[in-house]
């Protein structure tokens, strides 16, 4: 992935209290062309709010045309990503070349 800008730095609270601030972080990256990596490697807390604003992130920017895959992920994200069954849309973070794209399929 050498066309991947550095990853967007995911929060290390994902809880619904810190919903706002994952918006604002992520908003300025929604038009941004090209792929886009999130790295969640230092999430440590992890609530339905946050992975639901992380999956509607990554559905509106696949509905565009731009992949948007999680190039890491803490155990705390792996194993929430993996239990909502979220490995589509987020990119499996075991397999970064997977993306969520503008078909809902992986690349």
């Amino acid at each position: 992935m050498a066309d991947t800008p550095h990853p967007i730095e995911l929060q290390a609270d994902l809880g619904i209290e810190h919903v706002a601030e994952l918006q604002a972080a992520l908003a300025p990256h929604l038009a941004q062309d090209g792929p886009l990596a999130l790295d969640g490697s230092q999430v440590r807390r992890v609530h339905t709010a946050g992975l639901q604003l992380l999956h509607a992130f990554v559905r509106e920017r696949a509905d565009a045309g731009r992949s948007t895959f999680l190039a890491q992920a803490s155990p705390a994200l792996d194993e929430a990503v993996r239990l909502l069954a979220l490995d589509a849309s987020l990119g499996c973070p075991r397999t970064p070349q997977m993306h969520a794209s503008n078909t809902g399929e992986n690349a």
